[in-house]
């Protein structure tokens, strides 16, 4: 059985799933906190008082978010570990034996599990941050001079706490020097890490079996980091660069075959292959045995997957405005405008064959 990063997508969801919840928790925790006592003079005086309760709760928030997500990484790293072993098990069935004997939670487990969650450290003390700032932007909008009535400072308060609920918590950049949402750079972040695990583990148990060579697939819609590689042969380690090798054929004793090698696979890693959207997989490559698969044409195109990863952000953002309604009239409008976005995401897949993803235009609830 072939590994890839999409084999563990659902792991990293569910890691993410925990923080997008807590968001939702503090969005509505900003908005109760404020949408009280709207004709009283003292308003905004009222409000900053009640400030350090806020605190309070948003710090509850984070510890049960950190708790919860540390056992969940390494929950995640751990399947994701299991799960590249056996796909190495079900390509090379002879040495299940071997594979069953070593613990799915070894040290390359909590090597992993230790390093997303330490890297995701900086995430906490933001949330409280970016929190407070919003809760204090808010007051600061809704008690402006310009601003008269209590329905006028609602308004005001409203378009001030969707700005918050439109970007979520955010500034987060990875080494590329692109900015993330909170959510998003979790998800990122974790797929990297749970895909990291299966790989090492499956590559592990094919170089214990002495298979040295494995196999990229065509996937659909390919990215241009990973298309250089598709239906390539890659040793498992050694130097870069295409080279010819002479290798043992794997069942005729006495018969050698020549393989092209386009290099190894820390360097297609390297390169971008198996990012963490990577559809692709790797599998062992039997040298007189195996096949490269023919080439296979795409449902769409990299670039309708990026359009309909927009219009998923969007699909959320939206049901982010809805928990920071403050009125009917605002949960409507934003209700109508996740409807929109949806339908926009229903013509798109059926337009290009694309599969529609449900589960990436929800948002988590608390637990």
């Amino acid at each position: 059985m072939p590994v890839s990063p999409a084999m563990s997508e659902d792991l990293a969801a569910a890691v993410a799933d925990l923080y997008e919840a807590a968001q939702g928790v503090l969005i509505q925790q900003i908005r109760d906190a404020l949408n009280e006592g709207w004709d009283s003079p003292l308003w905004a005086q009222l409000k900053m008082a009640q400030l350090g309760t806020l605190q309070s709760a948003i710090n509850e928030v984070i510890v049960a978010l950190q708790a919860n997500a540390s056992g969940a990484i390494h929950q995640a790293v751990a399947e994701a570990y299991n799960r590249g072993t056996q796909a190495a098990v079900a390509e090379l069935g002879a040495i299940a034996p071997t594979v069953a004997a070593i613990p799915a939670g070894s040290h390359a487990v909590d090597r992993i599990a230790q390093s997303l969650i330490d890297d995701t450290g900086p995430v906490y003390t933001r949330i409280l941050r970016q929190s407070t700032d919003v809760y204090r932007a808010v007051i600061g909008r809704a008690s402006a001079p310009a601003v008269l009535g209590a329905q006028t400072r609602r308004q005001a308060a409203q378009a001030a706490l969707d700005q918050f609920a439109n970007r979520g918590v955010t500034g987060f950049v990875d080494r590329a020097g692109r900015a993330w949402d909170m959510r998003s750079y979790i998800e990122m972040a974790t797929r990297s890490a749970v895909a990291r695990a299966s790989v090492e583990a499956h590559t592990e148990r094919l170089g214990a079996a002495g298979v040295d060579l494995v196999i990229v697939s065509q996937a659909p819609e390919e990215c241009p980091l990973c298309r250089p590689w598709e239906r390539k042969i890659l040793a498992r380690t050694g130097a870069p660069g295409v080279r010819q090798v002479q290798v043992q054929h794997a069942t005729e004793d006495d018969r050698t075959v020549t393989v092209t090698v386009a290099g190894s696979l820390p360097e297609a890693r390297a390169a971008g292959l198996l990012h963490p959207n990577c559809r692709h997989t790797v599998s062992a490559y039997l040298p007189g045995v195996s096949r490269i698969p023919k080439a296979q044409p795409s449902r769409g195109t990299f670039e309708d997957t990026q359009k309909q990863r927009y219009l998923e952000r969007q699909v959320r953002k939206w049901k982010r405005r809805q928990d920071a309604a403050m009125d009917d009239a605002a949960r409507t409008a934003a209700r109508a405008r996740v409807r929109a976005y949806q339908a926009k995401i229903r013509e798109l897949t059926a337009d290009t064959g694309l599969p529609r993803k449900s589960h990436r235009e929800q948002i988590a609830t608390a637990r």
